[in-house]
Order: C-alpha cells, then structure tokens, then sequence
C-alpha cells in the first residue's frame, strides 16, 4: 500500500466516537476554539516525557509548545500535517504521541529526489528516528513535500497544518505561493493553517530583510490570505522583545546557531532565541 492510500485509510470515517465520524467529512466546516484544560493537562505530560531529547526540551522556553497547540486548537483525535519536522523533530516527539490513538500525524519529509545530499540524509535520520521508537511513532505517515509538486494529503482530509521558521526560505525560494496551495488542498474547508516565523522588522521593507531570516508579519498575512485563508488569530507567545533584528548573520547570529562562533556570543546568548509570530488562519 502507498504512503498516500494509508493516509487516506487513516483519514477515513471511523467508528471510533461520534464526533471523530462527524469531523471525517471532507467537506464539514470546522473551527476549533482553544483546547479544554484536561486536554492540555495531557499534552504537558507528553510533553514532559522523558523520551524527548534534551536539546528539544531545552528550547521548550522559546517554541512555547503547551501555548502553541492550545492556541490552534489541536486536540487528540484532529489529522495533523507538519511541513518539514527534520530529523531534530521538535514538534513530532510530542504531537505524534498525542495524536497517535485517536487522531493521526503525518510528517509531510523531504522530497529526496530533489533535495541537497544534506537535506537526504537528514530525511534518512528522520525515517531511522521513527522506526526506533514505534511505540511511539508506528502510525506516524510520511509524506513528500516540495511546494505543490505533491499532495502532502488526500485532498479535504487535514484538520490541521502546520509549519514552523519556513516561509523565509520559501520566500527566497519562490516556493511560497505553491506552498500555500499543497497547504490549501489539504485541509478541510474551514481547516486550520497554523504558521510560525522569525518575526521582522515594521520599518524596513520584506526585500530589504529577507536575506536575514526575518518575516514581517503583516506580509505574512497578506500573502497567506490572498492564497484563501482568512486570519483567525495571533499569538504573542512566542515574542521577544530583547531582539533587535540587526544582527551580522541575520536571525542565526542567534542560539541556537550563532553562525558568528564565539564573536558577540554572550550578547547573543542573552538575548536568546528570535522574535517570532504565531498566526492562526481558517482555509475558506
């Protein structure tokens, strides 16, 4: 069976409650408020788990995981499409576990025919981290991403997407308008897009920064909702205001890359992890 005929089978109407049935039709409209606090109860204990790698839980205090999926609404039986998790994996380490009885996580990876000899082998420690633990992860789905050269999903299937620090390299790239349409093709009609990135600079044009890593955030808006979403809601959680965006290597002057080495690092250090924003975006 194909990646895509298992994701379709686990997109599937189900018996297993009534509101999962409810929410299997492709074409209901949805629109999730935040999650119940017993339900957050339960992710911050995946999120503590042991089983995640220090170096995640270490940046726990800047990504804001509780915040983040509170704030979109992600609960345990919702179809969720993160767009390139990386071998480091983040968000998966907690939100499969969270998802694996009763909802579903596909791990929208690399497409390996087209990417860097880097970007293969960190999809190889991807698949090679999921196999290791499937306990944990033998019902996650792979899928291949590159802009809208493939469906990261069966069509109106997705309850959520989500993706995190990309749309500066997709910007740079020109990906970003057939990223935007993969996105939109996969989720439901009133599905959620939730988008994370290193939040630029109001007064300096998106061209005069987008060598730095730095997004500004009313450009984020304007270009998602013009590709048919609709803002939903923002997010402070992940603000910092300590960051100036005036670094000399961009946002990685910052931990945890600090591509300067060891000149300014203390400064750096100090000031932590971007700035960033969270939005929220219904697809129409």
């Amino acid at each position: 069976m194909s990646q895509h005929d298992k994701i379709a089978a686990r997109t599937a109407p189900g018996p297993q409650t009534t509101r999962r049935t409810l929410l299997a039709g492709a074409a209901a409209m949805v629109c999730w408020p935040g999650v119940s606090l017993a339900q957050e109860a339960s992710l911050a204990a995946f999120v503590a788990s042991p089983h995640r790698s220090a170096a995640n839980r270490a940046r726990d205090a800047w990504r804001k995981p509780i915040e983040t999926v509170a704030f979109l609404g992600i609960e345990p039986q919702h179809r969720v499409v993160e767009i390139l998790p990386g071998s480091g994996a983040y968000w998966l380490e907690f939100l499969a576990p969270y998802l694996r009885e009763r909802g579903l996580y596909v791990a929208a990876g690399r497409d390996v025919e087209t990417a860097t000899p880097a970007y293969v082998e960190d999809h190889k420690r991807l698949l090679a981290k999921l196999a290791a633990d499937p306990a944990r992860y033998d019902r996650v789905l792979v899928s291949k991403f590159f802009a809208d050269r493939h469906e990261i999903a069966p069509a109106g299937s997705a309850d959520f997407v989500l993706t995190f620090r990309n749309l500066h390299n997709w910007i740079d790239r020109n990906e970003i308008e057939g990223a935007l349409r993969a996105f939109h093709a996969a989720l439901k009609p009133g599905g959620i897009l939730g988008v994370g990135d290193h939040r630029g600079r109001a007064d300096m044009t998106q061209d005069a920064q987008k060598q730095t890593g730095y997004v500004r955030q009313d450009f984020a808006v304007a270009m998602i909702e013009k590709a048919g979403f609709k803002l939903a809601g923002t997010s402070e959680a992940k603000a910092n205001p300590r960051d100036t965006k005036d670094h000399p290597h961009g946002v990685w002057s910052l931990p945890p890359t600090f591509r300067g080495g060891d000149t300014d690092r203390a400064k750096f250090q100090d000031i932590g992890e971007s700035d960033r924003f969270l939005l929220k975006f219904t697809r129409a």
